[in-house]
This record gives structure tokens, sequence and C-alpha cells, in this order.
């Protein structure tokens, strides 16, 4: 789920396909793997990534998604942060000096973020979508990614490679950190409760929108649900092991996204505020039937490369022993 390889993708279709069968009871629908039970016909619209990007970009893009599509994908939406398709006005804060923002300067952080997320964002457009850009904003001494609670006794890698990196500019590291906290803070004020560890919220996947270049961050709750043979019968393999989150009705909330700031033509100009948005995967949406491949619509995945240009991921991960220490790599 977290780094889906063609061949893991196949083997995780295997695996749900084969223990399907056995298990009749769950919480969630059964996976129509290849049915059309949920397939649009060719007189329903059907809903496109660019379509869920392009409705929450500037006042004028979703003129161009079908009137249909946009009120079912708009039904998916949950909002962490009041949405704002205008640009509201903005005070510049910076993460180094807030203390306990309050809900107002939270709300804003994530409209008009401080101003080197800004830089990124507009790079990130300027550079026509490519991620190298962002890579070149890395500090290039590699970090050793340690035991995350008990990692490695189940031989578990969580990340991409045994080693993270972090940017250089401390700002940018400060604000993803905002970010994962925001999401577990914010969570349950739209039915999802999320922890952050190993098994639930620790990662994001940093990317450059398809046609636009728009900087987001899809991140990936609920990551390792507890194996269940009644309620979730997949071994998802060694980061499974000792997992304690129940697979329910919030794993239709399991994908959350962040948008920054659409900036506009000339320097100062921006189109589009920055965006948190709990996207709704329940099974009679638009965003399971369209959006979710039918192999992992179980899990209730939606593939960050079908957003866009994937750069990098990012990791929150608790490398404390006895006390909480959570800390950045990217990867």
């Amino acid at each position: 789920m977290s780094y889906p390889s063609v061949s893991f993708r196949f083997a995780l279709f295997l695996s749900f396909s084969l223990t399907a069968s056995s298990s009749s009871s769950s919480l969630l629908p059964p996976v129509p793997f290849f049915s059309k039970r949920y397939a649009p016909s060719s007189s329903i619209p059907k809903a496109t990534p660019s379509d869920l990007l392009s409705l929450l970009a500037s006042k004028s893009q979703p003129l161009t998604v079908n009137p249909v599509v946009a009120r079912q994908l708009k039904s998916c939406f949950k909002f962490l942060v009041p949405f704002s398709p205008a640009m509201p006005r903005h005070r510049k804060l910076g993460m180094a000096a807030l203390t306990g923002p309050s809900r107002r300067e939270e709300n804003e952080l994530v409209w008009f973020p401080p101003e080197p997320v800004l830089e990124l964002a507009r790079l990130a457009v300027d550079s026509g979508g490519d991620s190298a850009a962002i890579h070149r904003l890395l500090n290039p001494t590699v970090i050793p990614v340690p035991d995350v609670e008990g990692s490695n006794k189940d031989r578990c890698q969580l990340t991409r490679t045994p080693y993270g990196r972090r940017f250089v500019c401390e700002e940018l590291n400060l604000y993803l950190q905002f970010l994962f906290e925001l999401i577990v803070n914010r969570g349950p004020s739209v039915g999802l409760d999320v922890k952050l560890n190993r098994f639930d919220l620790f990662h994001g996947h940093l990317f450059l929108a398809v046609d636009s270049g728009r900087l987001g961050i899809l991140f990936h709750a609920k990551e390792y649900p507890e194996y269940d043979k009644q309620v979730f019968p997949y071994n998802m393999g060694f980061c499974q092991r000792g997992s304690n989150v129940t697979y329910d009705d919030s794993m239709n909330l399991r994908n959350i996204l962040w948008l920054a700031p659409l900036p506009g033509d000339s320097k100062d100009s921006w189109v589009a505020p920055g965006v948190l948005v709990v996207l709704d995967a329940r099974a009679d949406g638009i965003i399971y039937r369209d959006l979710i491949p039918d192999y992992v619509k179980y899990a209730r995945t939606i593939y960050e490369d079908d957003l866009g240009d994937v750069a990098v991921d990012v990791n929150y991960l608790n490398v404390g022993s006895e006390t909480q220490n959570y800390q950045i790599f990217i990867c």
C-alpha cells in the first residue's frame, strides 16, 4: 500500500481475491473484483483525478467538470480546513514563531502557508511539474531510519529506502510536521479517528499535479489494519504484525489530500488558496467507483501517481525508544 510496485499490486490483488471467498462478513461491503456492480455504464459520466483537482482549484476551473460528476465528487469532500475557493486576505505566518496557534491561525497556515512553502509551490509550477526541482532543495546528508516502534524486530521496513533526507530549509520540515498533526487533531470532526504510529498515519506522497504542476501531498491513514479472519482476512506482510488498527467504516476516510496554493501568472499572484480535505471513498460514492482500482477497493486506496508525478515520500516517524520522538524522513 505504501510503495506498490506492479508485482506487489498483483500480489495484493491475489491475496484479496483468494481470501475474500473465505469471509462473507465485513463492516464494509465486499470488494466487487472486476464485477460491474459499481462500474459506470456508458450513460454515466466517469470522474477523473483531474476533475477532483479542478474542483479544488480556482473559481473558473470547476466549470470544466461535468456538473453531475462535480456534484457527486463534492459530496465526497470532508474538509479539515474550511474550503475557500477565493484567496482569503492573509497574514504571513511563520512556523517557528507560532506556539499553540489558534484555530484561525491553523486555517491560515493551510490557506496561505509560510513563505518557503509558497516558494516551493511556485517552483513546482514554474518548473513545469519537474520533480527534480524538489529534489534539489533537499539536504544531501542522508539520515538512517532507525527502529520505529519495534519495526526492526518484525523485519518491517516502513520507508521506500532505509535512509531519508530533509529539506535544507527547516521551515519546510516544520510545515510537514504541522500537516500531520493537524490531520490527527481535526480528523475526528469528520469521523476520522487517526493516530500517529507505524500502523496508521505515518506517511504521505508529495506530488506535482498532472497538467497544472500544483504541489500536493496525498496522505494515507489506516495503512496496516489488523489481520482478522472475519473482518480483514488479508496478510499484508511483516509491517502488519502487531497492528491494532481496526478495519471499519473509517477506512473510507483513509485518503487525505493537501494542496498548496496555486500560483498565478505573475510573480506575486495566487489563483487558489491551500486545501486540506479528506476524500470519502464510501462504497456508494463516485470516488470509490471511479478513482480506486478494483484490486484495492477493499483497502480504499487512491494511488498518488494517478494525481501527478510523485517527487518524494514524506514520513513522520516515532523514533523514540522510551518517549515519543517524531521526526521527518523524506525518501
